[in-house]
């Protein structure tokens, strides 16, 4: 049971032993200027966990003051490898060496203490994410596990374990590194570390996923990693997961929602941790470069290189895009040249075979496809047989190998299927109708064009899709003009009667009907007077599109004002639920494409009569001119994050 707390600085230490991060960040800022080492130690974590690094470095060095102030070396030596880290995540590189320096001066003269067990790990992540020194990675583990071990610490002990695991998997150990990754996360799941050390093996776990293109897995922690953020309510945490649940959204050919992901960790990181802006400016490139925006997409490999994470491959690949294929092969070299580690190469070998056919260096994207292949027999990911494949059939029909390109890219296409990857599939299937049209197969390469094509389209993949026209066109099939595609945020309402057989058999069959004309007139009015564009039909409920989401919601109230005023002057009328959501979707002419869509259905389905039902996100959007209910978390059928909604308070 919470206690009541009048004292800010004892409410602050209470809201930090439930976790309550939020509440403790808000607490102790209000008694800061009472806080002792310890208490300042909490506000930093607090302040670190909400995506406040100013305020957290601020806290830190108060604390590491006090410290040394009282002679505690061990704790200042602590605080001052967080301070480290800290400058580190902010690209301050000069700073953080110092504050390092520091704390293996202040330990130098101390026994072995837990302290040295995390100086241990800050040396592991260093050798193994800056120096790629897997050797000295894996001892720097080592010692770190040995002494958590000592001094049964047991978030340096899963740490380190992890660290591990994950180096193991980088040097190409993967089910022994997996085996450890996996351990460390039980204790994860399980509840039995701190909020730090959880969501560090989180991330990393996911890390490793991505980085060995084990997709499948990365999956699963990318959802297993949003719902702890979400239980822990922290904020700094929310934001690096973004970016690599980007990334998994993005493969999956989600790309209006990825890119929605993208930018929301770019604002919630910008002063939190630059290299994961980075990173999430490289995923808005990928995104906009399949798109075909390519300006936007210069644009975001511009704005990731500035903030020190190399655009390749993206950037070669839009000088492929360019037209500039001599250039994009030069950029790419040089991108390999400097590159030692092995799982960074794999990610620029299947670009780099692509670009060199294009350029006409055939023997140089045959050097890439047998080091592709030995990464395979190393990681031997779906995923990765699945983009080595596709990068030996491409040189197979290349080299003129027509029926081996045809049975390596038909196994390429089947290897993305599996792992869901349906714009991955479809480049394979373009490639593989080239290999009919070159065998002389035309009706088998028109069937996977206009597979390919249609994939295209509702991912909106324009620049693909004319490519396959092109192609369709080669192999004779007449070609259907592609309707414009483009990317939009609206809000959607999703209408339905619910409970109507009581009502039809109190009235009648007739006065039914007429209940529905009358139904079916008032809502087309409202919608026009409110700005909604009626989308769809569907029996006795409709979908309608609106651009401004204060009118959407205006909508929504006005409707049921006008059945609860049929309802007084006539003893009846229907009872209709209404759902709302706003969202980036695809539009595809008149058709609107995406989760988002979905998101309003579903929201609707929860509806009760008379009610007004609209995600969290919405509502605020539209507020203050409109009160809500307290939100409440749902699952959605077919949805697989979590919403929270609220009702629109509309009597």
């Amino acid at each position: 049971m919470n206690q009541t707390f009048h004292d800010p600085l004892e409410a602050g230490r209470d809201a930090v032993r439930r976790r309550a991060w939020r509440e403790a960040f808000e607490l102790l800022s209000a008694a800061a200027s009472a806080l002792g080492p310890d208490d300042l130690e909490a506000l930093a974590q607090a302040a670190w966990l909400n995506g406040h690094l100013k305020e957290c470095i601020a806290a830190r060095e108060r604390a590491y003051g006090a410290y040394i102030a009282a002679g505690n070396s061990r704790r200042a030596a602590a605080v001052a490898m967080e301070l480290a880290r800290d400058h580190f995540a902010k690209q301050e590189t000069a700073v953080g060496a110092g504050w390092l320096a520091r704390a293996e001066h202040l330990l130098a003269i101390e026994p072995v203490s837990v302290e040295h067990g995390y100086l241990a790990r800050l040396r592991t992540v260093i050798a193994f994410e800056r120096d790629h020194d897997f050797d000295a990675a894996l001892r720097h583990a080592q010692q770190a596990l040995e002494i958590g071990t000592r001094f049964r610490d047991q978030d340096l002990m899963a740490v380190a374990l992890h660290d591990r695991g994950r180096i193991l998997v980088a040097s190409g150990k993967v089910a022994e590194g997996n085996r450890l990754i996996d351990e460390a996360m039980v204790g994860a799941v399980a509840g039995e570390l701190g909020t730090f050390a959880t969501g560090i093996i989180y991330c990393n776990t996911i890390v490793s996923c991505k980085d060995s293109a084990d997709y499948r897995r990365a999956a699963e922690w990318t959802e297993a990693a949003k719902r702890w953020c979400e239980r822990q309510a922290v904020g700094g945490f929310p934001g690096l997961c973004r970016v690599y649940r980007a990334g998994i959204m993005h493969f999956r050919g989600e790309w209006s929602e990825a890119e929605r992901e993208a930018r929301r960790a770019c604002d919630e990181l910008q002063e939190f941790n630059l290299s994961y802006v980075a990173a999430a400016q490289y995923q808005l490139g990928e995104i906009r470069l399949h798109t075909g925006d390519l300006p936007g997409a210069a644009e975001a490999f511009r704005q990731a290189h500035e903030l020190g994470r190399d655009p390749q491959p993206g950037r070669a690949l839009l000088l492929l895009e360019e037209g500039k294929a001599d250039a994009a092969l030069s950029s790419l070299r040089a991108a390999l040249a400097d590159e030692k580690d092995r799982l960074s190469r794999v990610r620029l070998l299947p670009p780099l075979v692509e670009i060199a056919i294009s350029a006409g260096a055939l023997s140089e994207a045959a050097t890439a496809v047998e080091e592709l292949d030995r990464a395979v027999g190393v990681y031997g990911t779906e995923a990765l047989e699945a983009s080595a494949a596709t990068a030996r059939g491409a040189l197979e029909l290349a080299q003129g190998e027509t029926d081996a390109a045809r049975t390596t890219l038909r196994r390429a296409w089947r290897l993305w299927n599996e792992v869901d990857c349906p714009y991955e599939g479809a480049r394979a299937r373009m490639l593989l109708a080239k290999a009919c049209l070159a065998a002389g197969d035309r009706e088998t390469a028109a069937l996977e064009l206009q597979a390919a094509k249609s994939t295209f389209e509702r991912l909106g993949a324009t620049a693909d899709a004319r490519r396959t026209d092109r192609l369709l066109q080669e192999a004779g099939v007449a070609v259907v003009p592609v309707a414009p595609v483009d990317r939009s945020t609206h809000t959607f309402m999703f209408t339905d009667i619910v409970k109507s057989t009581p009502l039809v058999e109190a009235i009648g069959d007739e006065g039914w009907v007429d209940l529905l004309r009358w139904h079916d007139r008032t809502l087309r009015g409202l919608f026009a007077r409110h700005g909604g564009a009626e989308i769809e039909h569907p029996g006795d409920g409709f979908f309608v599109v609106f651009d401004d989401v204060t009118e959407a919601v205006a909508c929504a109230v006005a409707i049921q004002r006008a059945l609860v005023d049929h309802r007084r002057a006539h003893g009846f009328a229907a009872n209709v639920r209404i759902g709302l959501h706003r969202a980036t979707v695809i539009r595809h002419g008149q058709e609107y494409r995406g989760r988002g869509v979905h998101t309003a259905a579903r929201i609707a389905a929860l509806a009760e009569g008379g009610e007004i039902l609209t995600s969290r996100e919405t509502a605020v959007s539209a507020l203050p001119r409109f009160t809500t209910s307290p939100p409440r978390t749902v699952r959605l059928k077919g949805i697989a994050d979590p919403v929270e909604v609220v009702a629109i308070e509309w009597r």
